[in-house]
Parts: C-alpha cells; structure tokens; sequence
C-alpha cells in the first residue's frame, strides 16, 4: 500500500495534478524499491508489518569495548539489508542508533537502541525460504554506561563481540563477555578495523584466547593485497569474498581462482579449515564420526552445524571468528550470514527460570502446578502471556515507553497486565514496534519478539508482566501472582552531584524530572536532604553524570538559573568496622493518619568472606554490596509441647510480605551512614522480627510501621557503631592500565603512588600481556595454549622494520595498577604533559578501597 501520496491537495487545486504526483511518486517508489531491497517496509502502515515466525527471529546485541566499531558495523548491516538508503557515519553525526544529540556530539553510543532488519534480503534467499527477522540492539561500550549493557543482555539470544584489531582485547570487552558468560548467551567474534596501521588478526585472535578464555574458531581468515585489506576467506565453504570501499558490493572468488592467482593463500585456507576441523572433532563426537568417514574432506554443512552445537550452550567455551573493517565495508554480509547460520532463535534457548517467592523453577514447571482459582475454566491456560520490561525511555511524544522482551504467549494492546512487582494491573495504550528512534503501531507482540509499549504507569526496569485469562479485576491466583523473572542487581554509585533549587516551585519541577529519569534509568540514584532542602544525585562516573545532568535541562527543560549545581564529586561510602547491637527500634507513630505500631532488632557486622560463606544457603538477599538476613522466628506456642503431633500454630502474618518489608526498611537505614550521610556497604545486617513481641496485630503492624521500625533498627545499630568509632570509610577505586613510552615510566608510577594514593602491581611489555594472570582460568591454568593455537601469519611481521629505518623506535610499556577514581576523572590530561600525548589509559571499576592513615585525616579535614 503506497501512503506517500494520500488525499493531499495539489498546490493549484487540479485534481490531474494529483494523479500525475501521485503516479510520478509510484514510479519513484517502484524505481527505488528495486534499488533497495526492502524500502517496501518505509511506505507501509500497520497493516504492512509482517509477524515472522519465532524460529525464524533473532534477538542479537552489538558488545564491545568504546570505539570499537559497534555503530560502524550496525550501520553497515542494516543498509546491506535494505533497512536504510544510506550509510550512517559516527564522525558525521547521522547514524540510525545514535540518535540522541548527545550521542552525535561526542560520537559516542549512551543508550542501547533497537532496531529490526530483515537477512537475507528476499531476492537472494533460495526458493521457498524466508529471509530471517534481526532484532538488533546497538549497545554503548563506555564503562560508565555499563548497566544500560547488563539490562539488555538477558534478553537476548546471541551477541556478536567486536574487536579493535589494532588495539586487541580492552578492559571493558572483557567486563562485557563475561556479562554475556552470565546470561550464557551464544557469541560470534568479529576482528574489526584489519584496514588500520597495525592491525594485527593474529594477535587479536591470540589475546580473545588467553583473555576471554575461549577457544577461537577461525571461520575466515584475512585476504592481504601487499598491505592492503581486501577481503576475507571462508575456511568453511572455501571461498574468497572481495569487497569494494565504497558501495561494499561483494565479489565471491572461487577456490580455483584463489589457486591459480595466490597458490600461499590456497594453502592457507587448507590449512585454517583442516585446523577447525580438528578443533571441532576433539569437541563434537558427531564431527569427529563424519572427519573419519570421508577422510577429512568434511562437507560445509556439517561443520556449520558442530560449530552450532558448540556454542549453542552459551558458556563461551569456543567462538567462531570472523574479519572485517567495517568502515571500509569489508566483511558485514558474511557476518550477517553467521548471525542466521549460528546464533540461536528464541526457541533454541534453555527454558526461562522465573522466581516464586524465594523459589525458582522453570516456566513450564510454575505453570503446570495446580492452581485453585475462583471461576477458572479448566480448558484455559492458567497464563497467557509473560513478558519481561528491561528498559523505560521517556519519548518526547508519546510519554514513558516500556520496552519488552515477550517469552511466553502474545501481548494484545487490550491486554490488561499484572505486574508482579507492584500486585497491580495494568493497561497499556499502544503496543509498538521499534526502529531506533522510531515507532511504529502493531496490534500485538508474540512470543519471542521485542517491542515496547506505551501508558504504562508504573512499569520499571526488571518488572514482569503477566496476563490472565478471565476479568482484571479479579486477583490472581498464587503462586502465579508472584511469577517475576530474575533481574540483575543495580551497581554502586561512585559519583554524584549536589543542587540546591533557589525556589520550592523549582524544587518541585526538579524532584518530578529526577523522578522521570531514575525511572528511565535505575543507575542513576537521587536523594533529598530534608533539612538543607539539597538535592543529591549520583551515577556511575564523570561522563554518566554530565549525560544526566544534560539531559535534566534539555530533555526535561531544567533551568539551569533555578538551582544552585555543584561540581561532581566521588561518593564515599561508609563500613561498620565491628560487630554492633543488638538494637532494637519501636515504631509507634501514625501513617497516613493512621496509627499503628511495630518493632524490630537489628545486629550489624562487616562483612568479611567468612560471613559470606556461611550464609550462601541461608534466607540473605545481597542488595547494594550488602547482606541482609532476615529471621522470623516461630511463635512461642509451637514450642512449648515438641512431642506432640498438632499441626504448629501459624504466623498471624503474611511472613514473604513481612520479609519484603523489612527488606526495604534495611535498604533504606543502610542508604545513610551516621559519619558522613554517605551509603552503607560491607555490611551483614541481621533483622530479627518476633511474632511474640514486634507485631502488634494485623491493624496495628500495617507494612510501613514495620518498614520503618527496620529502617530505625539499623540506623539505631549504626549510630551505636559510630559512637564507639567503628565506622569507616569506603573509597571507590579504578583498576588502572597506562600504556607509555619507557622514559616517562619512571616518573608516571612515582606520581601514581605518591601524589594519587594509588598501587602499581605490574609493569610490563604489551607483548606480554597474553601470557598474564588474566589470562589464566578459573583453575589457575589458562583454558587455551597459545603455542597450539593457529593463526595466520600477518603480512607485515617480517618488513616492519623495513618501512621507515631511519625512524626511531619508541619502547611502550603498560604500567598496571589501582588508584582512588577521584584522582583519575581528569587524569587522562595530567598524563599528557608527562609523555607529550604518547599514551593510552584505560580505567575500569576496580571495587572500595577502607581509607586510611593521611588519607583519611585528610579527607576529613576537607583537603582530599
């Protein structure tokens, strides 16, 4: 259905007019579809989205380190698809995934983006097959943004992780695949930027072995012209794909040819494909039968199917790898195959774990217990659908957007949705499609697809949404009412921003948009001193803060006169440093101009390894570097007569809602220290709620008299603490890695150490950093001997020095170490002037440090 030319009047009035626009704009449409494969997809409305079928979906991710080539890549694949007209350039500012003007002013990606492409394009899929639907998540690479990273991973099936060829395996790659190895999803590995000055694929490969601790499956190799990158050899269909830099049209070359025009690269590829082969077979019994059967010469077929097998399981044992520059447009269709030949769909992944209660099992075990439920038909399921909101964005237009990842049944846009978090339903207005900043109308979302709706009022990060059959009013039954899917724990804050709004009006407004934001964000924490009338609001970083701090006066139009904004800052913490309590806090106060009572002890200890240990199988929730044990006790009665057999005398109380209320009132008493208001953390905290003696009957002990009685309890047990000066102070810490010339070494790790407050562990050679602790397993040995890894030979090893050799060499060393991160937010330009801009650092979180000795007094003294 063509839209571009609806009933829109012609300039002039003649109706001829309109007939000659209207077929002058089809027969562009037509030209331009031809073009474009795909295009058809822009000019339809919502009857022109075609629902695909769940095993032919893939929900992929883009995880890397920053300035790797994440957006480069996205970009390239959705035009090689057909999905847009034309390249988008990060430089440029124009690319589809980074929309946001943050995002094009800093060439950077902020927050992950969706988008949905169609591969293969239709007229090259054989007959009677179907392209494959790509769900692509186009996610940032900076450290401070880590959390929009792990709120998108379990959500996805697979992930392709991008490698800067010249810079090998980051910091942040590592965080991120062993992010991935948590959610166990599948990964591809694609060796970027082979077109650069000292890209080297075979270190690359190397360093993915040792520091991702994967076996690498060299499904491509490089194509070399002399020093020019041209294209890439598949080992496994034995074939040469030539790419242009310009339009990226692709050129396959036969094995024939690459015999008679190269006869080393022939024998490369042999090589590479026999060396697969026998990694598969050590691994794959099926593989290892077919290798023995036709005597080595096994079909392409086979071993795209054992590579499937083999990673299938998501424990990133092995990892096919795959070449390319991106920018030139070198090797994205070949990686688009591999997406569709290896990555799962939605229904070749494990069956989805929910949590009861404190009880997890998988799906289809939770639903096929026997529910007792009023008016239940026994024909119905007792769950239609079952989705899982991972993120929240505020749209300009259409308000807050709740994005979804369904994975059980199929969303209606009259679906009313029970949220498992908040015991309430709820209704969405729009069920939509997403396309990076765009949206577009559906009448539903089935199983397996991603989306987003719309008026939701509630819905947070982490919540489930679950639809009945029958009326939303009646109560869903338990245990199907508590069903939630497991959610990540949010990181610490580290950093954070003072404001003191100038007049209540400007408070308000204020307090409303943080409000909006940490719902779109739950990193981002914000708090309101109720005597000073301040504003704190903290983040992950430096960077992370200046995004929010931007955001809150352009987004959500803060004036920046309203309010006082101070400079960012770290956030402290605080610890206990001994056992204190226990102390008990009675709350006897109205709510809501109801009165009501409750108690409850609570005992505070830091939190050592030996504590940690002993309550891993015990009833502890670990929240906020915390661990709160809650223990309720029997009443009294139960055991007065042990020998006998009556049934014991049940709680007058709901004992997971009590639970989960003196669970949010320690996180609130744990949320300010009595030393510097700051956070608590490091701390074991035991609740103890005695039916006999703190609940005062089901009026009287309402939810929030026992939330505040927890809260008091640990505030009072702090506060005791504090007197008796066992409270410490917790500093967040960088784990540091300075790349330098060897002359100013000296002189970068004296400052380090004596003017930063920081540690150097290791200086080293970049060459050795394969054979590092990090590269060792979780048995102390690494997983992959690098000395029997193959990798072909780069074609410059031999001449470099052959280049240029009249040019010095300049010796780098990489100095590791940690240092207080509020020495190292503007570090980066101290470093300049000390190695005249010949560096790279690399920071990453790196934990709390306990401050002490000069540091301490200093910092209390307010010259730190």
């Amino acid at each position: 259905m063509l839209v571009t030319a609806p009933a829109r009047r012609c300039r002039y009035g003649q109706g001829n007019r309109l007939l000659l626009v209207g077929a002058l704009q089809l027969k562009i449409y037509r030209s331009q579809s031809q073009r474009y494969p795909g295009i058809r997809r822009f000019y339809g409305t919502e009857t022109s989205y075609h629902e695909p079928k769940t095993e032919a979906i893939r929900n992929i991710g883009i995880i890397a380190h920053v300035d790797a080539g994440k957006t480069t890549t996205t970009e390239r694949m959705l035009f090689h698809s057909g999905r847009t007209r034309f390249i988008g350039n990060v430089d440029h500012g124009n690319t589809t995934t980074d929309f946001l003007p943050m995002e094009r002013e800093r060439g950077i990606t902020i927050q992950s983006a969706a988008v949905t492409f169609n591969w293969p394009p239709k007229q090259m899929c054989p007959p009677g097959d179907e392209p494959k639907t790509i769900n692509l998540i186009d996610t940032p690479g900076h450290q401070d943004f880590r959390y929009e990273v792990d709120r998108c991973l379990p959500i996805l099936d697979g992930a392709v992780c991008i490698l800067d060829s010249v810079k090998g395996v980051e910091t942040h790659t590592e965080r991120v695949w062993n992010s991935a190895h948590l959610s166990k999803i599948p990964r591809l590995i694609f060796v970027n930027k082979l077109d650069r000055d000292g890209a080297s694929f075979k270190r690359a490969v190397q360093e993915a072995a040792m520091r991702l601790k994967t076996w690498p499956l060299l499904c491509q190799i490089p194509w070399w012209h002399k020093d020019d990158f041209v294209g890439v050899i598949d080992v496994v269909d034995l074939k040469g794909m030539k790419f242009s830099p310009s339009s990226g049209n692709m050129t396959v070359v036969s094995e024939q040819s690459i015999a008679q025009e190269n006869p080393a690269l022939r024998a490369e590829m042999d090589m590479a494909r026999l060396r697969l082969i026998e990694i598969l077979s050590e691994h794959d019994d099926n593989l290892m039968g077919e290798f023995l059967t036709h005597e080595g010469d096994v079909p392409s077929a086979s071993i795209k199917r054992s590579i499937r097998r083999l990673i299938m399981d998501g424990e990133g044992r092995f990892a096919p790898i795959f070449a390319g520059a991106s920018l030139k447009n070198i090797g994205v269709q070949p990686l688009l195959d591999a997406v569709v030949d290896y990555l799962p769909s939605p229904l070749d992944r494990p069956e989805l774990q929910v949590m009861s209660g404190a009880k997890s099992n998988t799906l289809s075990e939770m639903l096929g217990k026997e529910v007792k439920k009023p008016h239940h038909h026994p024909h119905l399921p007792p769950v239609l659908a079952i989705a899982h909101v991972f993120k929240v964005v505020d749209d300009p237009r259409r308000g807050m957007m709740s994005y979804v990842r369904v994975y059980h049944g199929s969303l209606s846009r009259s679906s009313h949705m029970w949220n498992s978090h908040i015991h309430a339903f709820e209704k969405p207005l729009n069920i939509l499609h997403v396309s990076a900043k765009d949206f577009h109308d559906i009448q539903h979302l089935p199983t397996g697809q991603i989306g987003a709706m719309a008026g939701l009022k509630s819905a947070r990060t982490g919540d489930t949404l679950i639809t009945f059959p029958g009326h939303h009013t009646q109560q869903p039954a338990e245990p199907l009412r508590s069903i939630r899917i497991k959610t990540l724990e949010i990181p610490p804050a580290v950093a954070f921003i003072a404001i003191e709004p100038y007049t209540r009006t400007a408070s308000e407004k204020l307090e409303e948009a943080l409000k909006k934001l940490s719902r779109e964000d739950p990193s981002i924490r914000w708090s309101k001193d109720e005597k000073t009338e301040q504003l704190i609001l903290s983040g992950m970083g430096l960077l992370h803060l200046e995004i929010a701090q931007h955001r809150l006066k352009t987004h959500y139009n803060i004036d920046r006169e309203s309010a006082m904004w101070g400079d960012i800052e770290v956030e402290y913490s605080e610890c206990p440093l001994a056992s204190s309590g226990p102390h008990r806090a009675e709350y006897d106060r109205p709510l809501r101009d109801k009165a009501g009572k409750a108690a409850c002890t609570a005992t505070v200890e830091p939190l050592d390894e030996h504590n940690r240990r002993q309550t891993l199988l015990e009833a502890c929730v670990e929240r906020d570097g915390n661990i709160i044990h809650i223990s309720i006790p029997l009443p009294s009665d139960n055991n007065n007569n042990k020998s006998s057999k009556s049934k014991p005398k049940p709680l007058p109380f709901d004992p997971d809602m009590v639970r989960q209320q003196l669970l949010n009132g320690a996180v609130a008493g744990l949320a300010r220290g009595p030393r510097r208001n700051a956070p608590v953390r490091r701390a074991f905290v035991t609740l103890t709620f005695d039916p006999d003696h703190d609940f005062f009957g089901p009026v009287a002990s309402t939810g929030g008299h026992i939330t505040n009685a927890a809260m008091q309890a640990v505030r009072g047990a702090m506060k005791e603490a504090h007197a008796a000066g066992q409270v410490g102070i917790l500093e967040p810490f960088n784990n540091v890695e300075i790349n330098c010339p060897e002359e100013a070494s000296n002189v970068i790790q004296h400052d380090l150490v004596a003017s930063r407050g920081g540690l150097v562990l290791e200086v080293r050679k970049p060459d050795d950093a394969l054979y590092a602790e990090g590269g060792e397993g979780d048995n102390g040995s690494s997983p992959v001997d690098v000395e029997k890894l193959y990798t072909p030979p780069d074609p410059y090893d031999s001449v470099q020095s052959l280049r240029d050799p009249k040019k010095s060499v300049v010796r780098m060393l990489d100095i590791v170490g940690k240092a207080p991160l509020k020495e190292m937010m503007k570090y980066d330009s101290q470093l300049r002037s000390m190695t005249g801009g010949r560096h790279e650092l690399q920071l990453h979180p790196g934990g709390f440090e306990l401050v002490t000795g000069p540091r301490e007094r200093a910092l209390e003294a307010g010259r730190v």
